[in-house]
């Protein structure tokens, strides 16, 4: 897995355990909080962009511009 054998695994989990075992909780929470919003962000976007394909394109409406017609001699 990623080049690295379970024993360097197991090593370099033991070592971030150390440093920030009394961090560790609010760290995971405050991902996990991220990794929410992350996602219901992607599927704002996701629902936008399949309502802008179902929706069938409006026409344009063809009404002449009133063009006004200005004398400043």
């Amino acid at each position: 897995m990623f080049g690295i054998n379970h024993w360097e695994l197991l090593i370099v989990l033991v070592i971030a355990l150390v440093l920030f075992g009394h961090r560790l909780p609010s760290m995971m929470r405050s991902l996990g909080k991220s990794v929410t919003e992350f996602k219901k962000g992607v599927s704002g976007i996701e629902d936008e962009v399949e309502t802008a394909m179902r929706d069938e394109p409006k026409p344009r409406s063809k009404s002449p511009e009133k063009a006004e017609s200005r004398s400043d001699d």
